[in-house]
Order: structure tokens, then C-alpha cells, then sequence
């Protein structure tokens, strides 16, 4: 589905997302953006963040809940190790 809307440029060339558009790519107040040009066309895309890539992103792996209980506890030891020295 294609969507386009005419927006205006504010104050120190801000933009606003229109609510629609926000929505439906899951942007909200805090989310990152890569901003790239394309001849003479601006790119925006949505950067997922770790939480939004665990649950949407696709998978290459597969790990149990006891390999990453143990892999927590390797790191938390070796964490600690170092502030003790």
C-alpha cells in the first residue's frame, strides 16, 4: 500500500510524521530514523531497536532458555572478575 501526504517544513527545517504514517511503521516519540537521499528523493526508514528486532526480526539462530541462562552467568562471573582487579 503507498501513502503519501504533503507535509510543511517548521522551524530549524523540522518535520512531523503524520500520525498515520507513525503508526503504521511503529515510529513513536524516541525511535531512530536513518535519513539518506536518493537522487532527488529524502529516504526516512525506522531503525528497529533490539526489543523490536527480538520479537519482529528475523531468525537465524536459535537458543534455549538454559544456553542463555548459562551464557548470563559466564558474563556476570567474568564482570565480576574484572572488578576485582
Amino acid at each position: 500500500m503507498e501513502f503519501s501526504q504533503k507535509i510543511r517544513v517548521g522551524r530549524k527545517r523540522t518535520i512531523v510524521i503524520p500520525k498515520k504514517i507513525a503508526e503504521k511503521l511503529g515510529i513513536r516519540e524516541g525511535s531512530y530514523l536513518l535519513i539518506s537521499i536518493k537522487d532527488d528523493t529524502i529516504l526516512l526508514k525506522p531503525v528497529p531497536d533490539a526489543i523490536t528486532l527480538s520479537l519482529k526480526g528475523a531468525k537465524f539462530a536459535k537458543v534455549t532458555l538454559k544456553e542463555l541462562e548459562e551464557e548470563s552467568k559466564r558474563v556476570q562471573e567474568e564482570y565480576i572478575k574484572g572488578e576485582k582487579t
